[in-house]
């Protein structure tokens, strides 16, 4: 059944009074309504898919005729100019009969574009007006005041036609106006987002390096003096405090600019608690804070980013040891409820006044009692806990009964339909008692690199340190080594180079080439993949982080 509200666009075309022609922009004739046929006394058939100018040529007995050159005239300046052009009243003779003898005939046209949305001209419409009676009227002596009417009537037609074209006119310009400023706008915010783009790296770059040498230098102080020297554990908790500031702040950023992505796998959320729990055991155990960790006996199947889900719960955790006293109790209790993944971190410290629930995932905000000794911390992460909550399709909210009474967060992300083998949580890996290593270290940051090799050489390794690019491809080449720990911002050559130049040397074609770098956005992660890297890990590097990459290698036992 046909919608009486649907319009028939063909037969509106022939229906429209005035006469019409399209032509495509090589001007043939595309299209012509009725009233253009019955105006010109010609059939359909007989002019598609002709030139304007073949089809209503000059007529050959009138010397002075000039209609072809003043509409040639007329449609290559809406050409030039997208445009439209009103022309001036004009004689145009067109052949009439089955003769084709021309008949006298005076036309008041208009020419005007049809654009497509990268403002190039698909088609002229030609739109005509037969003034000939008018003409003729005025140009005999019968009824002048007759005449007279009718060529005022032909004259205010004129103009109209004239006021319509210019203001069709004023709109395309505005509209280019318009166009140009969007383009505008949009280039200076594409460069814009280019220079965050750069200030997020190099303030990552510029921050993680510092951090990076006092990680390692606390390491190596661990393996000299006792473990329960005060002055070690007050490096261990405000590096670790840095560190994760750092972190928070430029995944803030990312959350900030739509920028944070996610790399997803099929994966089991036990895995992830598990590893997040033994990550902040020590640090918990000790600030004397309890952790109490609750798993389901069957898998929890996620698609998901494991690193951001990591970083998810750790945020949560470091939130509960913030925002409770020694002697606390934090309990982690993962669920599932019908599709949904149920992640529960409760404390029993501080906690918040109910109204304040929502404001908490705003960046900088923190919910603290009057009263309370101020809290350490930027405010970003429960910030970052929600973003990467609504990434993987979840939601987290966050509930207290008041101040004093502890806090609950409570995380809900939706369960994979695809079956995750296994359904136990695997029991820890056994690590294997590494061998030593032949490491070559490429780092321009001397604290740096002597750290690493100080705290590498107390494992057993041997370690040669480049501290230019050129001088650790010299060194990479010269002999072999098992294993390049390569920084990417270096003062020659950048590390990208390096990676493709001893991919590309037989004698280091196989060797495990690990970017350690301040450049620790997703981007550069894949940018250092593609250059040849094995592996990216992000300063500041722990040894622990070196050693799980390690183990996961045959490098390791071989």
């Amino acid at each position: 059944m046909t919608d009486p509200k649907a319009v028939d666009y063909r037969r509106l075309f022939d229906a429209a009074p005035t006469p019409y022609l399209i032509l495509a922009a090589d001007l043939t004739i595309v299209e012509v309504n009725e009233a253009y046929l019955s105006a010109t006394s010609t059939q359909r058939h007989t002019l598609l898919d002709q030139s304007i100018f073949t089809a209503f040529p000059d007529n050959p007995d009138d010397q002075n005729a000039d209609g072809v050159r003043n509409l040639r005239r007329s449609l290559e300046t809406v050409l030039a100019t997208a445009e439209p052009d009103t022309m001036a009243l004009q004689r145009y003779d067109i052949p009439i009969g089955p003769d084709g003898h021309f008949e006298e005939r005076y036309w008041s046209p208009i020419n005007t574009p049809i654009l497509d949305d990268d403002a190039r001209i698909t088609h002229i419409i030609h739109r005509v007006q037969d003034v000939t009676a008018f003409v003729h009227l005025r140009s005999s002596g019968h009824d002048r005041q007759q005449a007279e009417r009718a060529l005022a009537r032909a004259e205010a037609m004129e103009a109209d036609l004239v006021a319509r074209a210019r203001e069709v006119q004023d709109v395309n310009r505005q509209l280019r106006h318009a166009n140009e400023e969007l383009a505008a706008t949009s280039q200076a915010l594409r460069e814009q987002q280019e220079a965050k783009d750069r200030f997020i790296a190099t303030l990552s770059h510029e921050l993680r390096n510092p951090l990076a040498a006092i990680q390692a230098a606390v390491e190596l102080l661990a393996l000299d003096i006792l473990p329960d020297h005060p002055a070690l554990a007050v490096l261990q908790r405000q590096t670790a405090a840095l560190i994760r500031m750092t972190d928070d702040l430029l995944s803030a950023t990312r959350v900030l600019t739509g920028r944070l992505d996610l790399v997803r796998q099929l994966l089991d959320l036990r895995e992830v608690v598990q590893t997040a729990a033994a990550d902040v055991a020590a640090e918990f155990a000790a600030s004397h804070r309890a952790l109490r960790v609750s798993l389901p006996g069957d898998a929890v199947p996620l698609d998901g980013d494991r690193i951001r889900l990591a970083q998810l719960l750790g945020n949560l955790l470091s939130n509960a040891g913030k925002y409770t006293q020694p002697g606390a109790t934090v309990t982690i209790d993962l669920s599932r409820a019908g599709a949904a993944a149920v992640l529960v971190v409760r404390d029993d410290g501080i906690g918040f006044a109910p109204a304040a629930a929502e404001t908490l995932f705003e960046v900088f905000t923190r919910a603290v009692p009057s009263g309370t000794t101020p809290i350490s911390g930027l405010g970003l992460g429960l910030a970052i806990v929600r973003n990467i909550a609504e990434l993987h399709g979840g939601s987290v909210t966050a509930h207290s009964d008041g101040p004093g009474t502890g806090a609950e967060f409570r995380v809900r992300l939706p369960l994979s339909t695809a079956a995750y083998p296994g359904d136990q949580p695997p029991p820890p890996a056994e690590r294997p008692a590494r061998r030593p290593l032949r490491v070559l270290v490429i780092e321009d940051n001397t604290d740096l690199a002597a750290t690493y090799r100080a705290v590498m050489h107390r494992h057993g390794d041997t370690v040669t340190v480049a501290t230019t690019g050129h001088a650790g491809l010299a060194e990479a080449t010269a002999q072999p080594f098992d294993l390049v720990l390569c920084d990417i911002g270096l003062p020659d050559i950048d590390g990208y180079q390096i990676a493709r130049r001893l991919r590309d040397h037989p004698a280091t074609r196989d060797t495990k080439l690990v970017a350690v770098s301040g450049f620790s956005q997703d981007s550069d992660r894949q940018q250092a993949l593609h250059a040849g890297f094995d592996a990216h890990l992000a300063k500041p590097m722990t040894l622990t982080d070196l050693e799980s990459l390690l183990n996961s290698w045959s490098i390791n036992n071989s």
